[in-house]
Parts: structure tokens; sequence; C-alpha cells
């Protein structure tokens, strides 16, 4: 069986209360929706139609928050003096947005402004000690931060020991202790009293603008927009409005960078939603700082020039091809490393390896906890300084930052919370740090802690999915954070054409069909279980978000796939007649051999994290549990195999079943070969057997291994004598019958074994070995 990555927690809202009915009765939306919305929070009809149709007229009052006036008094002042402002932003899509937007909003009324974005490598994430000495000494007479400056105290009391006043725009966690900024706008402040405390980094320096202007800056939705989605903030409340009208914009937007980058990304400009955002926008513009400097990115999104848009748009699309290559390129080696002897059977997992670029390591960090399971971080080891430098992601329920804020001793920097930290350690201390990262673990019971919980909407039949019921939950869009797309259970009768896809087999695609009904599924990432559905097609269950796909002007409904289980054993036949080395690569399995000098000769195939043992083990072993089971070469006879499944428990059995010469098909000698072996017998005498079989074999137009059988035999009923490699007949022998002896019983067992396991349906296949796991 394979577990469900989540616990799935399903809703009904296929079965509507009676305050759902009468709120879809007044609002004309279907039931399922309006039980949606009530479950949301969104239980009375001017909630929920504020909900549905978010517009301009819902966005607060900018000035109700904390410090804006005294922020934009401060700007205004300084613009009206012609004093030189810098606005000092960050180098992550929000970052690079919130500064496009103040940018634009001071040159737009005249400042003498410019933008400065820290270098992720030099100079780190916000303010910076040396970077304001620099920016004030080349002339910097106000600074004004964008998502970023809340925690800068130390770079904010040199800046006002040099003269020069701080404005911070942010929105991120409050310190205990705030700096002595002019001022800090901030929608959280515990002295403010805004009503809305989710904004981005874009959406506070939107608000910025909005009293800057005193009117809303339309233009600039596209900008709120990217940098809200790629934050992960709340989709709700001013964040919805904001994603809303920008995506409107972001459609028909005549930013020169931004037209640019979304044709350098494939996105059709018609069909742009958050998705396009999230997965294609932010992540290109996300990629100049997690590589180089992010600057171009600002200068991407403001710039008037078409050329120079087109050059920035193809530098930031080949930065994130290389920054795709790079989280490739180090995930294989950090996966590989996370199921080593060394590794796997850690709680927790610290990876380190020479030359990684570190812009990337957070990402490789997620992968490694996506495919394990485990709180991982992930550090590139510099031999030259002495440190090793990286990213950690965390589980649900582990407290990240807690299980290094204790280990100080070992850092040389350290920051971060719960789900995500950043960290230099020492290198010659990683051991102590490996060893403090498992005990965390115990501490916070990572091993009690249950599965993530998962909403799911309702169970839904595959023929139940039409474009309608799509356009109808997409009035809940956009999606994100606290207003997730609505989640579906399918439940179908079979999977169907199910196969990896992508240029390296990557991702999964399969069918879910239910009587009449069929309906695509795409599983990105998962291409590695698809002979896992092709070997239990009706036991599979799927939980995913209902989609559309536009293909050659056609538009077909699909599930693009969050989690999916496989009840049972899952039994997969991959009968084969030749030992490939590519299917020796399962890190975690058991490989099973009943063949002694197979097993040997295989051995340096097996990999080094795998186990595998000879059916003689099974009893010194007792049981072995394991997610895999490959059963290599073909058993003897049945009870063989029963033997060896008695003494694994396993989630999948794979069988190869290899067997060099199949028995089956050379059948038993017949009458007439035994009858001619027995007449050579009676007038040859001291046949050299040993040395000259095959000139035997070849005499008498018999197969050598058929040949072989026949003499043993013939030696087990007394019809012949073999001493010294001679052959000669025993004089008037006892009449005894074929089938008395051994041999032959032997090889009829080995032939029905064969029939059973080699030859039969994969049906019949898996109802053997079903069988014989039940008598167990």
């Amino acid at each position: 069986m394979i577990e469900a990555h989540y616990d799935w927690q399903v809703k009904n809202v296929d079965q509507p209360s009676e305050a759902a009915s009468q709120l879809a009765n007044s609002l004309s939306i279907e039931p399922m929706v309006a039980q949606i919305l009530l479950n949301r929070g969104y239980d009375t009809e001017a909630k929920a139609t504020q909900f549905l149709q978010p517009d301009l007229s819902q966005l607060h009052d900018p000035m109700t928050m904390h410090d804006m006036e005294k922020g934009v008094e401060r700007i205004q002042t300084a613009v009206a003096n012609g004093d030189h402002i810098t606005i000092y932003g960050d180098y992550d899509a929000d970052g690079v947005t919130s500064t496009s937007i103040l940018y634009e909003t001071l040159d737009q009324i005249g400042a003498n402004v410019d933008y400065f974005i820290p270098n992720r490598f030099v100079d780190g994430y916000g303010p910076n000690v040396a970077a304001f000495e620099r920016l004030i000494e080349n002339g910097t007479q106000l600074i004004v931060t964008v998502d970023n400056g809340v925690a800068g105290n130390d770079a904010i009391a040199r800046a006002n020991e040099l003269g020069c006043d701080v404005v911070v725009t942010d929105h991120h966690e409050l310190p205990d202790k705030l700096p002595d900024a002019y001022a800090i706008i901030h929608p959280r402040h515990p002295e403010g009293q805004y009503p809305f405390g989710g904004l981005s980094g874009a959406g506070v320096a939107f608000k910025v603008a909005t009293a800057l202007l005193d009117e809303i800056p339309q233009e600039m939705l596209d900008l709120a927009a990217i940098g809200t989605v790629a934050d992960l903030v709340p989709l709700v409340d001013e964040n919805r409005v904001l994603v809303t009208a920008g995506l409107q914009l972001l459609s028909q937007t005549d930013r020169l960078g931004l037209v640019a980058l979304i044709k350098e990304a494939g996105i059709a400009p018609e069909r742009i939603d958050e998705q396009s955002i999230g997965f294609g926008i932010a992540p290109r513009l996300n990629a100049l700082g997690r590589l180089d400097d992010a600057a171009p990115a600002v200068e991407l999104l403001t710039t008037l020039d078409e050329e120079r848009a087109e050059k920035l748009a193809s530098l930031t699309e080949k930065q994130n091809k290389y920054r795709q290559k790079l989280v490739a390129d180090i995930s294989q080696v950090a996966l590989a490393q996370a199921q080593d002897e060394a590794h796997r059977n850690h709680p927790t997992m610290l990876i380190t390896g020479k030359g990684w670029h570190e812009g990337v390591l957070g990402i490789v960090a997620s992968k490694v906890v996506e495919a394990t399971g485990k709180p991982t971080v992930v550090l590139d080891v510099n031999a030259e300084n002495g440190t090793a430098k990286g990213s950690g992601r965390s589980v649900e329920g582990f407290n990240l930052f807690e299980a290094f804020d204790g280990q100080r001793d070992l850092l040389v920097n350290f920051g971060g919370h719960a789900a995500a930290v950043g960290m230099t350690a020492k290198a010659d201390q990683l051991s102590q740090l490996q060893a403090g990262f498992d005990q965390a673990a115990i501490d916070q019971n990572l091993a009690d802690q249950p599965k993530t919980p998962l909403k799911v909407a309702s169970e839904m039949a595959v023929g139940d999915v039409s474009e309608n019921l799509y356009n109808q939950l997409r009035q809940l869009a956009p999606f994100g954070t606290d207003n997730p797309v609505p989640m579906f259970v399918f439940k179908p009768t079979a999977v169907k054409n199910v196969k990896a896809i992508g240029a390296d087999g990557k991702h999964l695609k399969f069918q879910l069909a239910d009587q009449n009904h069929q309906l695509n599924a795409i599983d990105f990432g998962a291409g590695d279980l698809a002979p896992v559905l092709q070997s239990a097609p009706q036991q599979v269950e799927v939980v995913g978000q209902i989609e559309t796909n536009v293909w050659q002007g056609r538009t077909s409904m699909q599930v693009m796939v969050k989690d999916l289980a496989v009840a049972g054993l899952i039994i997969s036949d991959q009968r084969t007649q030749k030992l490939r080395s590519e299917i020796f690569q399962d890190a975690n399995a058991t490989y099973v051999f009943f063949n002694q000098r197979l097993y040997e000769k295989l051995q340096p195939q097996i990999p080094a994290t795998a186990s595998s043992w000879l059916l003689s083990d099974a009893k010194r072993l007792g049981k072995v549990q394991t997610p895999t089971v490959y059963l290599v070469d073909c058993p003897a006879q049945i009870t063989d195999l029963k033997v060896a499944l008695s003494a694994i428990k396993a989630d999948q059995i794979v069988t190869y079943f290899y067997l060099n010469e199949s028995h089956y098909l050379l059948g038993m000698p017949d009458r007439s070969q035994y009858a001619k072996l027995f007449r050579f017998v009676k007038t040859h005498h001291d046949v050299d057997v040993s040395h000259r079989l095959n000139e035997l074999a070849k005499y008498l137009q018999i197969v050598p291994t058929q040949l072989v059988l026949m003499l043993q035999i013939f030696r087990e009923l007394d019809f012949v004598t073999i001493a010294n490699g001679k052959l000669n007949e025993v004089k008037q022998p006892a009449h005894r019958q074929i089938t008395d002896a051994p041999s032959y019983q032997k090889r009829q067992q080995q032939i029905e074994t064969e029939k059973q396991l080699l030859y039969s349906e994969t049906a019949d296949l898996k109802s053997l070995l079903t069988s014989l796991i039940a008598q167990d």
C-alpha cells in the first residue's frame, strides 16, 4: 500500500446545510459553493457578497496605518527639498515589486529618488550597516525601506548617527525591540489600528503610494498582485482585492518588462491567474536574487525601453533555467545522501555538499522534506573558511527555529522561524549539530506528530466534473493562503493509461475511470509511481483540484493531484528475461534471490543502502519489514516462494522472476529420447560424460540440459552408473518408472512452478501471490 501524505478531512460540502441552501438562493450560486463560503466564515449574505465581489472600494484607508501620516509627511518634505531619497528593498519577488511601486510613485511626484537592492550573498537580508554607510556617503539623505526594516536596529541606529532619517515600511514579524526609525509603517504595529494585518511588502508599499498620491494608483495593481501572491500572505480581505484587480490589469499590462517576461515564460496573457504568478512570474523574479544581484528585476518592472525590457526578460529567463538546473543537480545528490546508510536512520536530515550554490539550498531542502517527510537542513561546506552555509525547511508540528536556537555555540549566523531557517555553521561541528537536531526531534515528539491535515471539500464522482462546476468554484478565486482551492476525493473504479511523462519521466499522468466516464489527472513530480498505479489500478484514491486544460483550442477537464493513496498490497508484475543494471536502483528495498550463484554474481548491482538475501537466510533473519521487495529470480517450487513471502512484510512486491533457461518451454524428454539414450548406453562403455557431454548430446540430438536430466534420472533409477566421469550401463536393472525418479519429480515441479509464475496472466499471478501471503 501507499499511505496518503496528508490526513484527508472531508467536509461533505456536497451535502449543504439549510443555511447554505438559503445563502445559495440569495446569491444565485451553487449550494456546494455556498457551503464552502460558510465553512470559511462568510456566514452572512453581506460577508459572502463582499467576498465574491471584491472591488477597490473595499480597500482600507491607508492613513489609519501606524506612522503612515508621519512617514508620508517626511517623504513629502524630502521631495519638496530635493533631498536624495533611496528606497532600500529586498531581493525576492515581494521585495522587487515593493521597490518598483515606491520608486515609480516617488518618481511620479518629482522626487530625487533611486533604489538599492541588497545582495543576498554580500549584504544579507534587511538593513545592513555597511550598506547604509555607503548609501549615506554617496549622498542619500532619506532611506525608505520596503519589505524589510523592522529588525534593522543596528543599521538604523548608524543612519541616525550619520544624520539620515529612515522610514520603515514592512510587514514582517515585529521583534521585541523595534528600531529607532523616524517612522515605522506596519499594518500590525501594536500601537496601530489598521483593520487588516496580512498585507505583503508590496501591499504596504501600495498603501504608502496611495497615501502619497492621494488616490489609488491603479496602474500599480499588477505589481501589488505579484508581490502579494509571491509572498504567500493570506488571500483574503484587502489582498483579495489587490490580486483580483491586479490580475485583470496583468492580462492586459502595458509594462514592457512584464510583457516580455510573460512571453518568455510561455504564459497566455488572456489566461493569467494566481497560478501564473505563483509558478511562472514570481519564480523568475526570485531567480535573479537567488543567484546574483536582484536589481535588474526592478529595472525590468519599471523600464520604458522596449529593447532593454526584452534583454532583461531574456536574462531573467536564463537565470531561472540555470536556477532550475542547479536545483535539479543538487537535489539529485542531496536525495541520494538522504537515503544512504549514514543518514537514512536519523529522524532529521542534515545534508552537506561542496560547491553548492547557497541561493537554491532552501528549495533543495524543501525537496528533501517532500521526499523523506523529515525536517531538513542543506549546507554548502566551505573548507577554506571552515563554515557550512545553507537553509532548512521543516514539517508540520516541528519548530525548526527552536531546534537550532539552543545550539548557537555551533553556529556563526542563524535566523528564521518555525518553518524555515538560514544558518552558517562551523564545519568541524556538523556531527554535533546533527546530534542536536536529532535530540530536538525527540524533545518535540516528532515521531508522534500526526499527518498534516488537508481539508477536502467532498468526495466526487468522475462523471460529476464539468466546466460549469469549475466555473462555479472559480468564483472563490484567487486562491492562496487562508483561501485554498477546493480539493475533492476521487475513488475511481480504476485508473487507466498510466504513464510517466516529461523529459526524464518525472511527472505522472493517468485517467480516472468510473463507469462510462474518464477524467485526466496529473501529479507533478510523481513519475516514479507509474509502475505502482499500473500494478494496482483498482486500489487508487486521489485528492486533487479541478482544472481546465486548453490544447489546440479545445478545453477539457482534468484533476491536479495533491495527494494519492493506494490501498492494500501492491503487486507489480515486471517479469523479465533480462537483468539490467537499471532495474536495481531502489535504495530502500529488499532484493530476494533463490539461486545462490545469481545472488553472488549480482551483489555489485545492488545499491549499498538496499538489502539483499537468499531464501536460505529467511529463517535466520526473521520478519523483514521493507517498503518494497523485489523477487529477482524464479524459485524452483512454490513452497520456496511461500517461505520467502512469509519472511517479509512489504507495501509492494515487484516480480522479476528471471530465469536463464525455461524448463517449461523446454518441456520433459519424450519416450523416444529415453529409448535412444537407453540403447546408446547398452552399446557403449566408459563414455566420458564429464568432458564429452556436448558431443554426446549432439550425437543423440538431445538438448544438453535435457541430457543431463535424463542421465540424473537413469542414475537415480539404477539404470546406469557414473563413476569418475565415466558412464556405463547397469546389467539387468530392476523395472522402475521414469516418474519415480526424484529428479523427474523435481523437474515436473519446476515446470509447474514456471507455468504459474512465468507464464500466467498478471491477474492470476497476483491472485497466487495474494493467496500465499494470506496463508502466512
